[in-house]
């Protein structure tokens, strides 16, 4: 099943899409891992699912004594609500929208989430030398993969090709991002287009565990437009399976997923194609330019969500050779997959190998 949802982050998704769909989010489309629904699925294993920032989410939660979920649900959806109204780019109240929309030399003092969000960026961007770059708004929107009116029709060419001195100036925004950690402000510098699709998805996983545990539940999956994180076992004991798939008419692999969460970026549809080449979603922020190698997906897992879904975008832009090298220096568990002539071709760092030994 396709699902164009992905560039309607922060706007309501045209229907629900199945556990089993793969999503797409805002300027970085993800390939989507999923929790298959089992025949012999214990009546305890209770499923809350809805809509939120262009995309769908849903929450499997092992609920042995039937309490009410109506509370569950508020949470949920308060937790996915303050993103949207914090860091959405569709949203042209939201704080990113007012900041990306601020004068030169402002400063801006943040939420809290908003701010923890764009120091994991800068750690990224600094630890990947630019790889990663929540700096991209003014590149994303360039591109044509910005917030436009039909969220849901598929991508075409910008009406001109950007040329490589206009590509220059979007990719060098003043000062960058300069963050005053002490009173979590943030410099506008001048023409500083934020976009945090590559990061913000995975953030409102973790916020929504985060709203799950302080309320008492201890087992639970949390996917947000096929972001997950998993919490405790399911009913039995068993730990939770999610399924990652490579690429778009390839099979999925199952794993389990205790304590950790995972999070794919991938170009499977996110994109267009202009003069015999297909230009992915997925810009490099060192070169203003999509994406051109050969790596079909890349699946992460960390503790957060976050993490894993910026350092999906990272192993993402540096591809196939140099994703690995980076996976393998930072200790990342990864798994990449990379189109040949021969079909997928999947390569898993040493940290993913030593985590799933078995995993084929």
């Amino acid at each position: 099943m396709k699902v164009h949802y992905g560039a309607g982050f922060g706007r309501a998704a045209a229907g629900a899409a199945p556990l089993s769909a793969r999503v797409s989010f805002g300027g970085f489309g993800h390939a989507a891992p999923h929790a298959p629904v089992r025949a012999a699925d214990s009546p305890a294993l209770q499923t809350l699912a809805g809509e939120a920032m262009g995309t769908t989410w849903s929450v499997r939660l092992c609920n042995p004594l039937f309490a009410p979920l109506a509370p569950v649900r508020a949470a949920i959806e308060a937790a996915l609500a303050l993103v949207v109204r914090q860091m959405s780019n569709w949203e042209p109240e939201s704080e990113v929208s007012r900041f990306n929309r601020a004068p030169a030399g402002s400063w801006h003092t943040l939420s809290p989430e908003f701010f923890a969000v764009l120091q994991a960026a800068r750690h990224w961007a600094q630890a990947s030398g630019g790889a990663f770059d929540v700096g991209v708004g003014a590149l994303v929107d360039r591109w044509g993969f910005g917030p436009r009116p039909d969220p849901h029709a598929d991508h075409a060419a910008p009406q001109a090709m950007p040329l490589a001195q206009e590509l220059k100036v979007l990719r060098s925004p003043g000062a960058g991002l300069v963050l005053r950690d002490d009173s979590m402000q943030v410099l506008q510098p001048g023409g500083l287009q934020l976009d945090l699709s590559g990061i913000a998805k995975g953030y409102s996983v973790d916020l929504v565990v985060q709203a799950l545990q302080a309320q008492g539940w201890t087992d639970f999956l949390v996917e947000v437009g096929g972001e997950l994180r998993a919490s405790g076992t399911r009913p039995g004991g068993q730990p939770w399976r999610v399924a990652v798939a490579g690429e778009a008419a390839g099979p999925a692999r199952a794993l389990p997923l205790q304590g950790m969460a995972i999070a794919t970026s991938g170009d499977h549809w996110h994109a267009f194609d202009h003069g015999g080449r297909r230009y992915s979603h997925t810009i490099d922020p060192r070169t203003g330019e999509p994406v051109a190698h050969a790596l079909a997906s890349a699946t992460v897992l960390h503790a957060e969500c976050m993490h894993a879904d910026a350092l999906a975008t990272v192993l993402t832009v540096l591809g196939p050779v140099d994703g690995l090298v980076f996976a393998t220096q930072q200790g990342v568990a990864a798994l990449l997959c990379e189109r040949s002539a021969k079909g997928a071709v999947w390569t898993a760092s040493p940290a993913f190998t030593a985590r799933f030994p078995g995993f084929s």
